[in-house]
């Protein structure tokens, strides 16, 4: 079942202009089966002549961000080799995270890098391209100091570029993150794997994998939205994409070959 929109959280100047000092956090541990045949490293899949991973480089470059942090596990010697060259050609500071556990979820990647994120940050996927716009957006909106933001698409009804069987979906209520996960049945809202975050989800995530043995980044959300911590901002009509499978990959090629407004 699905619900109409509510009401989006109010916009108000927080981090503009703190762009420089902010991190970026990219998850990039994961082995990305579905697209092994393709490219035995999925951040370094050519998607659009450039590596996957680049395009979440790019958007942070483009929004100002320049220090990142980025979690590796499978395959992390190629992968880091090649960050090293696009990190320095942006003029962004580069620091690795190992996850030698990255066959386990996600939250688990984010968690390992608690030591280097004490203020807040951006949490990105490897795998998502996405107007780097939303980045700005989510700049401007207040991020209270015990809580996380999370950009979310309203458009759940037929969406071009998001499978409904793989998507993670959201429930929000008033601005307020009530639930999410991939199976929800009740849900209003898309995660499109953009988040702006306070420290304080590793205590969520470490409490979701202590108590729920649940070691997703859902799970960590879910803690803070049974504390009213976890908010959504609406991304409107910009785009994004979670390039999971070759019907994915083909969407983006096909997007991006039209032109795209960011470049």
């Amino acid at each position: 079942m699905i619900i109409n929109k509510l009401n989006n959280i109010l916009i108000k100047p927080q981090l503009t202009g703190r762009k420089e000092s902010l991190k970026a956090l990219i998850i990039a541990a994961g082995q990305g089966q579905r697209l092994s045949a393709i490219c035995p490293s999925k951040p370094l899949l050519p998607v659009g002549r450039r590596p996957l991973i680049d395009w979440v480089i790019q958007g942070l470059q483009t929004a100002g961000i320049r220090e990142v942090v980025v979690v590796t596990g499978y395959n992390r010697e190629k992968l880091e080799d090649h960050l090293r060259v696009a990190c320095s050609l942006e003029k962004m500071n580069l620091t690795f995270v190992h996850n030698d556990e990255w066959q386990r979820e996600n939250g688990l990647s984010v968690y390992k890098a608690r030591p280097l994120l004490n203020d807040p940050f951006f949490l990105l996927m490897s795998d998502h391209i996405f107007d780097p716009a939303i980045l700005e957006l989510m700049l401007k909106t207040e991020l209270k100091e015990d809580g996380v933001i999370l950009a979310v698409d309203y458009r759940t009804q037929n969406h071009l570029y998001v499978d409904l069987d793989d998507v993670t979906r959201v429930l929000v209520e008033e601005g307020k993150i009530k639930d999410i996960g991939k199976g929800l049945k009740l849900y209003n809202a898309f995660d499109t794997g953009i988040f702006l975050c306070q420290p304080v989800l590793f205590e969520a995530l470490e409490q979701s994998q202590r108590q729920a043995g649940d070691y997703s980044l859902s799970g960590g959300i879910r803690v803070l939205a049974a504390r009213s911590q976890a908010r959504a901002v609406d991304i409107g009509q910009r785009f994004w994409i979670d390039i999971d499978d070759p019907k994915a990959l083909e969407k983006a090629e096909n997007f991006l070959a039209t032109g795209i407004s960011w470049l």
